[in-house]
This record gives structure tokens, C-alpha cells and sequence, in this order.
């Protein structure tokens, strides 16, 4: 008899925010749908509560997960739901990415006051963004802006938008799309020039290792395509040892039975972008996103990393 039809429901972790819980339920869904049931617990974040700083001032992207991996750690859930580009390069040693969903859309989209367009805005606009990469690709693109700090929830950032706190912002369009609210992008980005950062889209289910039940609702449920392409692009951030510290973009695609990937890393101030691509068997993703990692770091030289410290 399956594990997944037990009478006890699985417990999902998941931060408080309307985009966060609204993945949760695709999980519960997914779930549901091979029989098994589900509740979903919210837990509070230091990233969700510290708004007026950027993540690489307060610890890095981990602020949006140590208590949930705490909670998984401690047994108080089963099994905890992450935007995947959230997620620290290394994993506590007990825990694992046990499954994806199918990846959502993996473009930037800007969203401009009045409706216009990043080029569209006058010299000296403001782009408010806390993303180091959204930074850096806005400044490379327009020099002539100024860039401020925007944090909170996708509503909490679209109200400062509004409140003329800046001119515009950049937003996932993943999460617009799981929002119901695609329409109010402005501009959908080349994702080849405005390169999206790791993982952005997919949608990760963390469980303990030695869960055997979880083991076999992740294996029912994971997306084999997202799975492969968040290899490589995190095989990649860590052999740059990717942090919010450091603006890194990368976004791998499958084609047949090879996957490329292209990255990059920025200066915070966009005047040094240096790019590189890598191809290999989808089999060996995360061995050739590392390649590619690794091959960047030798270009630029850890000097260049010393100045981003």
C-alpha cells in the first residue's frame, strides 16, 4: 500500500505571502491529485520581516528560509515549498530538493509608472529593485538611471510603485502569472539579454532525507525537465559561490538530450558584465553548470570577486 494514502496529512511549509502560499496550494494540489492530503503551515521568515535593507546587507537569501528548513529539521512539517532562486547553494546536510514543479515562465518583466517602458524612462528615473543582478542589468542597459532598494511581497512592492516611491520596478513574471496579474508587466525582458537569475520560475519541494514517505510523494509529483535545468544553473551559482553578495544571472534550456546554459556575472554598477555558455548531456547537468561556473571564475579572476565582497 502507498505511503502517500496515510491518514495523517502531509504538513507543507511555506512563508505568509500571497505568491508563496499560492505555490504551496499547487504542491497540495499536485499531492492531491496521487491521493494524498495536505495542510499547509505558514511560518514567518527574517527575510519577510526586515523590509528596509537589502538581503546582502542582513545574510543573504537564506533570511527566506532557515526557519522553514529549521521547522523541516525539527519534524514540525514535512516537507517545505520554496521559489527555488530563493534557496541557498549549499543545503543543511539532512535535507534535500526532493521535487519541481513544471517551471513557469523564466522572464523579467518591467513594470513602469504611466506605463512606460525602461527605455522609455527619462535620465535620472529611478528603478527600484533589492535584486543585485536586476541592478546591475538595469545600469548596464541605462546607465543614466538611478537604482533605490524596494523590498516586500510582490503587493507590497507594486503599492510603492504606485505611491511614487520610484518610476518602476522588475518583477518575475512567474509570479505575476501565479498571481493571475500578467497584465500588469509593461515589458516582458529578452531573457538572453536580461538574463534571469538561477532557478528563477521553478518551484521546489525540500524534505528530509531519510523521509521515506516524502521520498515517494516527490518522486510522484517532480518534474524531471525543471529538475535538470535547476541542476545546471545551481551547479553553476556554486561554483561561483553565488549569494546576494554577488550579481549572477543564469538560465539553462534542454534541447533533446543535450542542455546549454547561459551565464553570467556582474559588476553592482553594470560597467563589467562577463557572460559564458556551456552544452552538455542533460544527464550531467549539474556537472556541466559547474563547468561553466568554474570556467567564469577563472576568466575574471578572484579579484574580481574580492571587489564584490
Amino acid at each position: 500500500m502507498s505511503t502517500l494514502t496515510s491518514s495523517s496529512p502531509i504538513r507543507i511549509g511555506t512563508r505568509g505571502s500571497l505568491l508563496a502560499v499560492a505555490q504551496a496550494e499547487m504542491v497540495a494540489a499536485q499531492l492531491a491529485s496521487r491521493g494524498a492530503v495536505s495542510e499547509i503551515v505558514v511560518i514567518k521568515t527574517t527575510g519577510d520581516k526586515v523590509l528596509d535593507r537589502p538581503l546582502s546587507e542582513i545574510g543573504g537569501k537564506g533570511l527566506f528560509t532557515k526557519e522553514i528548513e529549521a521547522a523541516l529539521t525539527e519534524r514540525r512539517i514535512d516537507c517545505a515549498v520554496h521559489s527555488a532562486k530563493d534557496l541557498e547553494t549549499i543545503l543543511p546536510a539532512e535535507l534535500t530538493l526532493g521535487a519541481f514543479l513544471p517551471r513557469e515562465d523564466v522572464r523579467d518583466v518591467f513594470i513602469g509608472r504611466g506605463g512606460m517602458t525602461l527605455a522609455e524612462l527619462p535620465p535620472g528615473a529611478t528603478v527600484g529593485t533589492a535584486s543585485l543582478r536586476r541592478q546591475a542589468l538595469v545600469r548596464r542597459a541605462r546607465p543614466d538611471l538611478k537604482c533605490a532598494v524596494l523590498r516586500g511581497n510582490v503587493q507590497t512592492r507594486l503599492k510603492k510603485l504606485e505611491a511614487g516611491e520610484c518610476d518602476g520596478t522588475l518583477l518575475a513574471l512567474a509570479g505575476l502569472n501565479r498571481l493571475g496579474i500578467p497584465q500588469i508587466a509593461t515589458e516582458i525582458l529578452d531573457p538572453t539579454v536580461f538574463v534571469p537569475a538561477c532557478a528563477q520560475g521553478a518551484i521546489a519541494v525540500e524534505i528530509r532525507r531519510d523521509d521515506d514517505r516524502m521520498i515517494e510523494a516527490c518522486r510522484a509529483i517532480d518534474d524531471r525537465a525543471t529538475e535538470r535545468t535547476v541542476q545546471a544553473e545551481r551547479g553553476f551559482l556554486a561554483a561561483l559561490d553565488g549569494s546576494c553578495r554577488t550579481p549572477i544571472a543564469g538560465l539553462a534550456t534542454i534541447s533533446g538530450e543535450d542542455i546549454e546554459l547561459i551565464g553570467l556575472v556582474a559588476a553592482p554598477d553594470g560597467t563589467r558584465v562577463e557572460e559564458i555558455t556551456g552544452r552538455g548531456l542533460v544527464t550531467e547537468a549539474a556537472e556541466m553548470g559547474y563547468d561553466a561556473g568554474r570556467r567564469l571564475r577563472a576568466r575574471v579572476g578572484e579579484g574580481f570577486f574580492e571587489l564584490l565582497a
